[in-house]
């Protein structure tokens, strides 16, 4: 064999150990995308990947699009929580205290209505 074959030969090899890695290292995105937002089944999405690289990728759509559905703050919504009173800062977190402060305001209303009406 001459120079040229080898050649020839490498670089098959290096071309179908570059398609191999490759395959591997995209199987991974959905996880790496599940750990970056800190999903909580991002073991399970991984185990996933793998599946998916023995299956030739036909799960990995699925996976990363179960990967992108969370949002780190958001949780699975996508959409922005409204704020309530609990949520606010400085707001009453007791149920006690805040049961109080209705039923004192309850009885200033009954007793100011009970005055307009006499």
């Amino acid at each position: 064999m001459d120079f040229l074959s080898y050649f020839a030969l490498g670089l098959i090899f290096f071309v179908l150990l570059s398609l191999a890695y490759g395959m591997i290292a995209i199987h991974d995105i959905p996880y790496h995308i599940a750990k970056k937002r800190d999903h909580p089944h991002q073991d399970a999405i991984h185990a996933g990947g793998w599946v998916s690289l023995f299956t030739l990728h036909a799960i990995w759509p699925f996976l990363w699009i179960w990967a992108m559905a969370y949002h780190p703050v958001h949780g699975y919504s996508g959409r922005p929580r409204k704020e309530s009173d609990e949520t606010k800062p400085g707001a009453e977190t007791n149920a006690a205290d805040r049961m109080a402060t209705l039923e004192a305001r309850i009885a200033e209303l009954e007793k100011s209505g009970g005055e307009s009406r006499k």
